[in-house]
């Protein structure tokens, strides 16, 4: 079976193999009373930046769990890092997306507040809908067993998101209309790929040629149009991350 992962604080330096630790807070609660981890399981922790740890758990009560560490686990930044600015889209087809990306090992995500986004984020919505994104990132974390919870931000304008493709090493902008694949792009082996996601409108004439001007290539992934939900996730594959 394999080992469910849990996300808590872990002491620096990491725990040597051999002592103890304690998951307590509410992982530890829903380890112990829902999951229902009991002594002689090992499971696994993680900081969610990159550290970890196999342990076996050595007694459980409602509150948590005691493990003994049992061997040390590291995720080391990734040469090549994958940001992508998913356009806000409505119902859950956000969380969607943020879910996918995070399960293939996307290393940050800003909510991009485009021109033909449907739902709009502002004030108290805005915070909230942010929190579930950061919330669908860490469970789907958790679900596929990394080590690191993906950066989670936003909304941003296009004015921003303009910003950030020129710090970008290679910025890409999924386009049905483009002329070139993403196939056929010269992925660096090192540095950080933006690669923005339009929404269900697709992304306006005004802001393809903004992000352009601004050194974004405009590409395309399929000879159909997918899903704003799905185009992020079928773009990494592409890129074969983490790298």
């Amino acid at each position: 079976m394999t080992r469910p992962l849990f996300l808590t604080d872990l002491a620096d330096p990491l725990p040597t193999p051999g002592s103890g630790v304690r998951l307590g807070g509410d992982e530890g609660r829903h380890a112990a009373v829902v999951k229902r981890i009991t002594a002689g399981e090992e499971i696994l922790l993680a900081d969610g930046s990159g550290r970890g740890l196999i342990g076996e758990v050595t007694a459980a009560d409602k509150q948590g769990l005691d493990v003994t560490v049992r061997q040390l686990l590291a995720a080391p930044p990734p040469a090549r890092r994958l940001t992508v600015a998913q356009a806000l889209a409505k119902g859950d087809r956000g969380e969607l997306a943020v879910e996918m990306m995070t399960e293939v090992g996307v290393a940050e995500i800003l909510a991009w507040q485009a021109s033909r986004s449907i739902v709009k984020w502002t004030g108290e919505r805005g915070a909230k809908s942010l929190r579930k994104w950061a919330s669908t990132a860490r469970e789907a974390t958790k679900q596929s067993r990394r080590l690191r919870v993906p950066a989670v931000a936003g909304p941003l304008s296009t004015r921003q998101l303009i910003a950030r493709v020129q710090t970008a090493d290679l910025a890409l902008v999924l386009h049905e209309d483009a002329t070139e694949s993403l196939a056929q792009q010269q992925i660096p082996a090192a540095g950080e790929i933006l690669l923005v996601v339009g929404p269900e409108g697709g992304i306006s004439p005004e802001e393809l040629d903004a992000l352009t001007a601004a050194g974004a290539r405009p590409v395309s992934i399929s000879d159909g149009v997918l899903r704003t939900s799905t185009a992020g996730v079928v773009a990494a594959g592409y890129l074969g991350l983490p790298a």
